[in-house]
């Protein structure tokens, strides 16, 4: 049975994927609103292929802030990175450089507002990240980072990619971890009926140490790794 569910939701979820995508990039030039509607879409996509096709449920513990925060999410599979715009409003995400030179993909993503992230060019890149980012907080947008840098499996526990401490610290922004659990749903290969849960922690604020803001973050994102 999961693996007839598999052979159902990748067709779907891809030509979907493709379809809303073409949409998006079709209706950029003629308006933003309709555009932001778009990706939203391919985020709820994902969910509708998950619940209806795979099984999988989706639990939310908690809320997002009303203001513009870091949101700082632990990253077990593809999921959350594809969710983003389904469980904030707007949400411009740190992601890989390399993700940009996806044919489509690439364009959308920087229309949207992603913000590419080369780790190997030094304080250069973070500069114009942080640039990048400021102009999203100057319109009320949230902030998403994925602090471990890499999709890490369920129940590991990995320390923190350095750039996120440069970020917290020149941003000046409230930090709100989120703890997921999608890793035993969301596999590479064969998707599994189950439950996703987030988990929104309390914020942290602006200004602490690097060691006591790493600490909690990291504390707080492996919250449902029991």
């Amino acid at each position: 049975m999961i693996l007839l569910r598999n052979i159902a939701f990748y067709p779907a979820f891809y030509i979907g994927s493709f379809l809303i995508t073409a949409a998006s990039l079709l209706s950029a030039p003629f308006s933003l609103d309709a555009f932001r509607a778009r990706v939203r879409n391919w985020a709820q996509w994902q969910r509708w292929c998950l619940k209806h096709i795979i099984g999988a449920e989706l639990v939310i513990e908690g809320e997002p802030q009303d203001e513009p925060v870091l949101y700082a999410i632990k990253h077990e599979s593809f999921f959350e990175a594809i969710d983003a715009p389904a469980l904030l409003d707007c949400p411009s995400v740190f992601a890989k450089k390399e993700l940009f030179a996806i044919p489509g993909w690439g364009r959308a993503a920087l229309a949207y507002g992603l913000i590419p992230v080369a780790r190997d060019q030094g304080a250069k890149m973070l500069m114009a990240m942080i640039r990048s980012a400021k102009g999203m907080i100057a319109d009320g947008r949230p902030l998403v980072i994925f602090p471990e840098g890499t999709r890490v499996p369920h129940g590991e526990r990995r320390e923190l990619q350095a750039g996120f401490a440069g970020l917290y610290k020149m941003l000046g922004l409230p930090v709100v971890p989120v703890a997921v659990e999608s890793g035993p749903v969301y596999h590479r290969r064969l998707k599994r009926p189950g439950t996703i849960t987030y988990k929104f922690g309390e914020p942290i604020p602006p200004g602490l140490p690097r060691d006591e803001v790493e600490r909690k973050v990291l504390d707080a994102i492996n919250a449902l790794n029991d």
